[in-house]
């Protein structure tokens, strides 16, 4: 099976489906599969372009409005996680995965399914620390605060998939998990990314929770993207060959082990704005091993009637973008988008959402918890998070994202990222090999030890046992002198940043030469 990987989509549908029947042209066979590694973009109208985490000289419709519209179809199967540049009120109404446009999947928060009986498993968003032991508790209309820490990785989600024992064939995520770095070409890496070679030396560069998962998973490949780098820790391939099950059918089916999963922890549900820790073996739970028994999996077999397909139950949830009819005013709401409804029945759980409007009526929480995320931002009080460092923003200057001071003029004191996919290309041919394992000397399959060799100078790597399979993004960005910076504690808001402009005009071209000072 041919699959695909793109970094950084940011909506350009058309610009990709065209790349990939290019490689398709040049290559051995047709594209059988897609994966998204974040900042997808799935904006249907103008009212989702107003919950993107991006400035708005940057909210330009894109493409993916017509796949949602019918106009156009997906021509291969695309799956995709989120990232920190989502239409995030689209995201938040399916949870638990679901389509987003007919053969368009997103895993929701946190997923696996399965195709042609590959496992793909995947966790949207990036790491903040101080948002990580939070529950879900934002809800549009979205504040300053919560349009950005909606899209921060949760503690539930990475306990969820910790549960998981069956072997991960691949996973995605949208930060790379820490540490992967020690094992690809790091020279060439800081070659490309010279503001990257601090937080390379401390270890700090990445996300942590990723790389527990890394750690538990141990998937047969990765795939990341959000620092606008390409970077292999195993192959450089970005049309891969994928060993798959002749004869597994070839639609899109759930992940009986990860269902088992979700069920068994409809009651960790948090729509709180609190800080919270997950079950642990410390005599203070009832309960901490939430993993997929026999007997249980076979219940929620039989509750689904031992039929596994996803069903294609796509529906228009919001009015779609009209070019002829603009409506900058459409109202934000909070949806229930029916997919989630029929998911959340078939297997007894509880649609977050729901949970979170009965608290927003019964209690008026929403308003009390962005109160309260105002504050626990900037200082998450005496309980600390279990890791040490914040990576959700570099403190590195990144030159491919566009760092903004937190007094902008409006409400888009955001940080974006810019818009670059990871253009696929073909497996290089066996005339080629020799020269591109030459320029990938460096590069190293992690071993069982994770021991790092000694020509590497920039530091050891923590020891763990794991096998990444690969680290993706792309970019355009040039580099920048290297500056000394320092690290925050991991409980507190990075500083204000200074203004970086003029990046990343390929995808955005749309902005005019007078913004770009």
């Amino acid at each position: 099976m041919r699959v695909a990987v793109a970094g950084c989509c940011h909506g350009e549908l058309d610009k990709i489906y065209e790349t990939l029947a290019l490689a398709e042209r040049r290559g051995p066979g047709q594209i059988d599969l897609l994966l998204c590694c974040g900042d997808f973009q799935a904006v249907r109208n103008e009212a989702d372009l107003r919950c993107m985490a991006v400035p708005a000289k940057y909210r330009h419709m894109q493409t993916f409005y017509r796949y949602y519209a019918g106009e156009k179809k997906a021509p291969v199967l695309t799956i995709f996680i989120g990232g920190n540049h989502e239409a995030s009120n689209h995201l938040q109404e399916l949870p638990y995965g679901g389509w987003v446009a007919p053969n368009i999947y997103y895993l929701g928060l946190a997923g696996v399914v399965k195709y042609r009986g590959v496992r793909i498993g995947g966790i949207s968003g990036i790491f903040k620390s101080h948002d990580y032991r939070k529950g879900h508790f934002e809800c549009p209309p979205y504040t300053p605060a919560t349009i950005r820490s909606i899209y921060h990785v949760r503690n539930i989600e990475v306990y969820k998939l910790k549960q998981l024992k069956q072997p991960m064939d691949i996973f995605l995520s949208h930060d790379w998990p820490r540490s992967i770095y020690h094992y690809g070409n790091k020279k060439q890496l800081l070659k490309t990314k010279s503001f990257f070679r601090q937080e390379v030396e401390n270890n700090t560069l990445g996300s942590p929770a990723a790389s527990e998962l890394l750690e538990h998973l141990k998937p047969a490949y990765w795939f990341s993207a959000h620092l606008h780098v390409k970077f292999a820790a195993l192959m450089q391939h970005q049309v891969i060959e994928i060993e798959h099950d002749p004869s597994a059918p070839d639609y899109l089916e759930y992940d009986i082990e990860w269902l088992t999963i979700l069920r068994a922890t409809n009651d960790l549900i948090n729509v709180t704005g609190r800080l919270w820790n997950m079950p642990e073996n410390n005599g203070l739970h009832t309960r901490w091993d939430y993993t997929a028994t026999e007997e249980a999996m076979n219940e929620v077999l039989e509750k689904l009637n031992h039929d596994l397909k996803v069903p294609c139950n796509f529906s228009v949830t919001a009015a779609c973008y009209d070019p002829s009819k603009p409506q900058t005013q459409v109202q934000l709401v909070h949806r229930i988008n029916p997919q989630t409804t029929e998911f959340c029945a078939q297997l007894g759980i509880t649609d977050i959402n729901v949970r979170l409007q009965k608290a927003k009526e019964e209690q008026q929480l929403c308003g009390e918890y962005e109160e309260q995320d105002d504050v626990e931002s900037n200082n998450s009080g005496e309980d600390p998070s279990e890791y040490n460092t914040d990576t959700s923003a570099l403190s590195s200057i990144n030159p491919d994202e566009i760092m903004l001071d937190e007094e902008e003029e409006d409400e888009d004191s955001l940080v974006s990222a810019h818009s670059d996919m990871n253009t696929p290309s073909v497996e290089p041919s066996s005339d080629q090999a020799s020269d591109f394992s030459g320029s990938f000397s460096d590069v190293r399959i992690l071993p069982g030890s994770m021991a790092v060799s000694s020509d590497d100078t920039l530091g050891s790597p923590l020891g763990r046992e794991g096998k990444p399979g690969e680290a993706v993004d792309s970019g355009d960005g040039k580099d920048l002198p290297e500056v000394t910076l320092k690290r925050l504690s991991d409980e507190h808001e990075p500083e204000p940043r200074k203004k970086i402009k003029r990046r990343n005009q390929a995808i955005y071209a749309a902005v005019d030469d007078d913004d770009a000072a």
